[in-house]
């Protein structure tokens, strides 16, 4: 009975030890196609390179409007929150009743500071800003209306909370109207909700078209190599090991088509960079642009991959099944 069982063990090790054996040629034959592939590619640059740059070149336009929508985004977020609210107080009202709307106001849950702007500070600052100093001289009476600044709590910053407040605010007695300026950025979130789908649409059609010129490219490679894979079928070679160098080849496109969009939005943006800090100089603002950092260059690469292996895969599952070794 022991000597039964021992033969059992000695079976099922020796199983183990065939899977085994099995999945590791299994993976070392997927490399070696995956570098005999290379090597082919290798034997043709020019059709190669020309194909890359194709590749490369239909991903730059896509990845280029992302970073596009990326920095609009970064410039927009700094204005998603409204910074304060302007009352104006009517004209008959005092500055000491000016002044206890202001203390009323400072004791909103919603408000985070009360300022208040007299009607002569209004006058003086117009002054400075317009130019027109002299010319106000000749007025006969100040025009301008107190104004009282009042900034929200940072919960209340939102546009929506911040429209309701101002609806709250214009209801005191003092106050002649409010202005709460974010129709601007209204219109600046629909541009960009207009960008954001251009650029789906666009990405869309330019992906489809790299799967597109994968899929033809590795189209006339397997007709190039058609009497060689009739032999391999007819010595009785699996789908497989068939299929897999032209799989190989969908996916190094991809990859270095990818490498190659990402180089070319590079250079892009440096050379952008001078002529940005050009228009932010004039603003006077610290923008700096950005361009795509580690993790979304491994997407642009994963989805290159992915491009190049369903091209590559559609031409395989198509033309190859259409070789037969009876037609040699």
């Amino acid at each position: 009975m022991s000597l039964l069982f021992k033969g059992r063990g000695n079976q099922v090790n020796s199983q183990d030890k065939s899977l085994f054996l099995k999945l590791y040629f299994f993976v070392i034959t997927i490399f070696r196609h995956g570098v005999h592939s290379l090597g082919e590619m290798w034997r043709t640059p020019m059709a190669s390179i020309m194909t890359i740059l194709v590749l490369g070149l239909s991903l730059t336009l896509p990845t280029t409007l992302y970073v596009v929508v990326k920095n609009v985004q970064k410039v927009s977020s700094g204005f998603q929150e409204a910074a304060e609210i302007s009352l104006f107080v009517k004209e008959e009202i005092t500055e000491q009743e000016t002044q206890t709307l202001v203390k009323r106001l400072a004791l909103y849950p919603e408000v985070d500071s009360v300022s208040f702007i007299s009607r002569s500070e209004a006058l003086t600052e117009f002054k400075q800003i317009s130019g027109f100093g002299q010319a106000l001289d000749y007025l006969e009476e100040n025009p301008l209306p107190s104004v009282v600044l009042v900034t929200p709590t940072k919960r209340h910053r939102g546009a929506e909370s911040a429209q309701v407040l101002l609806e709250k605010l214009q209801g005191e007695r003092e106050v002649e109207f409010g202005k709460l300026d974010i129709e601007w950025l209204e219109r600046l979130n629909a541009l960009l909700g207009l960008l954001k789908e251009s650029v789906f649409t666009v990405g869309l059609l330019l992906l489809s078209a790299v799967v597109l010129i994968i899929g033809n490219t590795i189209r006339l490679s397997i007709m190039d190599k058609k009497e060689e894979i009739q032999v391999l079928k007819l010595v009785g070679a699996t789908n497989t090991f068939i299929h897999t160098p032209f799989l190989w080849t969908g996916i190094w496109y991809g990859v270095v088509g990818g490498l190659v969009a990402f180089i070319c939005v590079v250079l892009m943006l440096w050379w952008l960079e001078s002529a940005v800090s050009l228009v932010v100089g004039v603003y006077q603002s610290n923008f700096v642009l950005e361009g795509l950092n580690l993790s979304e260059l491994f997407s642009l690469l994963l989805l290159a991959i992915s491009l190049g292996f369903i091209g590559s895969y559609l031409s395989v599952q198509k033309y190859i099944r259409e070789i037969e070794p009876e037609k040699v």
